[in-house]
């Protein structure tokens, strides 16, 4: 009976990634153009509404597996490695430090991948006709990963622009530079009370809680030195800048956790507090 809810809680989060995989494959089938002839166009335009359905689905069988496997760490204290990741992060504190995070990060991650979208120098109304407020989704054509695309008219300058990838993207990183955060300041404070925590370790965790602050840095000042072009080009670099930073967010947390272990294993942070 014990193992019920974190085997639950695993089943999840793994049935939620392979939705997630199953559907971005499934939905590739129909970009290609020869494919998006005016009689299926309204067949894949119902398919995009259900990608975006069964997607939103996904995350939230991932999210709830995600909080009762960590719960149910909680509930064990046992002195694995995950158990004192998951007590770290269970407190008062970690949590607001985690939530604040989360939505920061997420808000620069919309602005830097070109989700949330600002261009003073363009009418939506006079340029594209749009609507205010309007959206529409986009069922073709693109590569793998950016379609259906999700086109929000909010004001005549301001608007949303939506892709599957930097949506999937955008929720994961954000988790894990959130759940990085939130071990590095734990860290950090049981390091200053003198209690051997490394604070090197908490240093790389804060270090890499920006994975995307490398591509945008580089592409303002390449771009700014060598015109536009490059720094669209560089833009395009993006994502390959944010997967990259992935396992390193995915071990930090573990290098942390060894630093937060008491000697008998148990964690040296109180998940009541």
């Amino acid at each position: 009976m014990e193992e019920k809810y974190p085997s639950s809680g695993k089943k999840l989060i793994v049935l939620g990634f392979a939705v997630m995989a199953f559907i971005f494959v499934i939905y590739s089938r129909y970009q290609n153009p020869e494919v998006f002839t005016p009689d299926a166009m309204d067949t894949i335009q119902r398919i995009a509404y259900g990608f975006y359905i069964i997607l939103l689905a996904a995350f939230g069988a991932i999210a709830y597996g995600l909080y009762m496997y960590h719960k149910e760490k909680v509930r064990k204290n046992g002195t694995d490695i995950l158990s004192i990741i998951a007590i770290t992060t269970w407190n008062s504190k970690s949590r607001k430090i985690f939530l604040v995070t989360f939505i920061t990060y997420g808000i620069f991650f919309s602005l830097i991948s070109g989700t949330l979208v600002y261009q003073p120098e363009v009418n939506f109304i006079t340029h594209y006709g749009a609507t205010i407020p309007s959206g529409f989704v986009a069922p073709c054509c693109d590569q793998f990963g950016y379609m259906p695309k999700v086109i929000i008219y909010l004001t005549e300058h301001v608007g949303l622009q939506i892709l599957p990838i930097n949506l999937v993207l955008q929720l994961v990183v954000s988790y894990l530079v959130g759940l990085n955060m939130s071990i590095a300041v734990s860290a950090y404070t049981i390091s200053k009370k003198g209690r051997g925590a490394s604070t090197i370790g908490a240093a790389a965790g804060l270090f890499i809680a920006c994975p995307t602050c490398a591509g945008t840095f580089l592409s303002v000042f390449v771009g700014t030195a060598s015109g536009i072009a490059l720094s669209i080009a560089l833009s395009q670099l993006q994502t390959f800048f944010i997967a990259i930073s992935i396992p390193v967010l995915f071990v930090t947390p573990i290098i942390m956790a060894r630093k937060l272990r008491n000697p008998d294993g148990s964690c040296k942070i109180d998940s009541t507090k």
